[in-house]
């Protein structure tokens, strides 16, 4: 999987917008205005940051070596995927899962808007 099939699908979402706020490597993904996926795009192997449920991601640090707490932010909710060797299922799943946590958290009013939009 590559930057680019992660990048469409996380844009095929409803309100998502693409940004640099960092750096000019570092891809940030928001719903409205809120980050639920980063992206090295320099980095090889491609690693993604996404947003997830503490238990869960307490599960998934166990069962793949490939994902861990997130560098520079809160670990017991965000982790770093490594991509390589994980299924493309399994990297959509994350994908989702922090789009639907950071869209929830969002007013009802601006759900709202980006369900009738």
């Amino acid at each position: 999987m590559d930057a680019n099939e992660i990048l469409d699908y996380c844009l095929a979402k409803k309100a998502v917008t693409e940004s640099f706020p960092f750096d000019n490597e570092t891809l940030v993904l928001k719903v409205d205005t809120k980050m639920f996926l980063l992206m090295g795009l320099e980095r090889q192997p491609l690693s993604i940051n996404v947003k997830t449920d503490p238990e869960w991601s307490a599960e998934l640090r166990q069962q793949y070596p490939q994902i861990t707490g997130a560098y520079h932010m809160n670990k017991t909710h965000w982790n770093s995927v490594s991509v390589d060797g994980l299924k493309r299922d399994l990297i959509f799943k994350l994908i989702d899962h922090s789009y639907d946590l950071v869209f929830k958290s969002l007013t009802k009013k601006v759900q709202n808007e980006i369900n009738n939009y």
